[in-house]
């Protein structure tokens, strides 16, 4: 079963820790989940006695990106492709950026395509040395949709964006830190303590302060114009092609790819 499981368990501090679980396939992210996490953080946007949020994965792993034996229904048409974008997965990145609560990623093992979107999108994020990260897509077929783009290249910036995407290469955490995607890397062992050590000094602190921090933060980030209807429908032209419906099926079948540029 697939699930975003909410544990209270240090409330009585300010914390709250959402898992990722999707057991026996890394905790690939299904449309469920998705749904689940951006639900649990506006419920939790909610709650003001909550002063920081832990998001991480089950069993060792953070997330092994979207679920993607789902695609074939998921985003098997034009308007699915769009909605499951720009209705499921963008919302939640959305309401992650925007809860007005810290959060930090907790990140052990495989954090690839949309667990790195997720952790991309916390404010702060504590790696084991042993994390891998990467977005992978290219070998799918298809480019990383605006909604999901937008956080992570406000992170990493151009290059290490253009970088990460076009190379699709699996990387570990101590070059993720120098790329800008991670706050600090800590020993395996050491994450789990270090992750909520890290919530602890967050919740520590005064919670207007850190709401305000949030707000302004990105009140004073350089703005980005929305897209027209015409670059959303660029953005996703390649649905049909033969390039992601063979990306898609290679990956399902185990087996290369055969990409033809069309």
């Amino acid at each position: 079963m697939s699930e975003v499981l909410r544990d209270d368990s240090l409330a009585g501090e300010g914390l709250v820790t959402l898992t990722l679980s999707n057991p026996g396939k890394l905790n690939a992210i299904s449309v469920a989940m998705w749904r689940a996490l951006r639900a649990h953080l506006l419920a939790l946007d909610a709650e003001p006695h909550v002063r920081a949020i832990v998001i991480r994965g089950a069993l060792g792993n953070f997330a092994a990106g979207a679920d993607i034996e789902e695609f074939p229904v998921e985003r098997g048409t034009y308007d699915a492709l769009r909605r499951y974008h720009g209705e499921v997965i963008g919302p939640t990145l959305e309401a992650l950026a925007n809860c007005r609560h810290p959060s930090v990623a907790l990140i052990e093992g495989v954090c690839v395509g949309g667990g790195l979107e997720i952790a991309a999108h916390c404010d702060l994020r504590i790696a084991a040395e042993t994390a891998r990260f990467g977005v992978p897509i290219n070998k799918l077929g298809f480019p990383m949709a605006p909604g999901e783009l937008k956080g992570v290249l406000a992170l990493v910036g151009r290059a290490t964006a253009l970088e990460i995407l076009l190379e699709g290469r699996v990387f570990g955490a101590d070059e993720a830190h120098e790329k800008g995607l991670l706050t600090r890397v800590v020993d395996a062992e050491s994450v789990e303590e270090a992750g909520y050590t890290c919530a602890r000094r967050i919740a520590a602190g005064a919670p207007l302060a850190a709401q305000a921090n949030k707000w302004l933060i990105s009140r004073l980030a350089p703005p980005v114009p929305a897209l027209s209807e015409a670059e959303w429908q660029r953005a996703f032209a390649y649905w049909d092609s033969h390039d992601h419906r063979e990306g898609v099926a290679a990956f399902l079948e185990k087996r290369r790819p055969d990409f033809q540029g069309r």
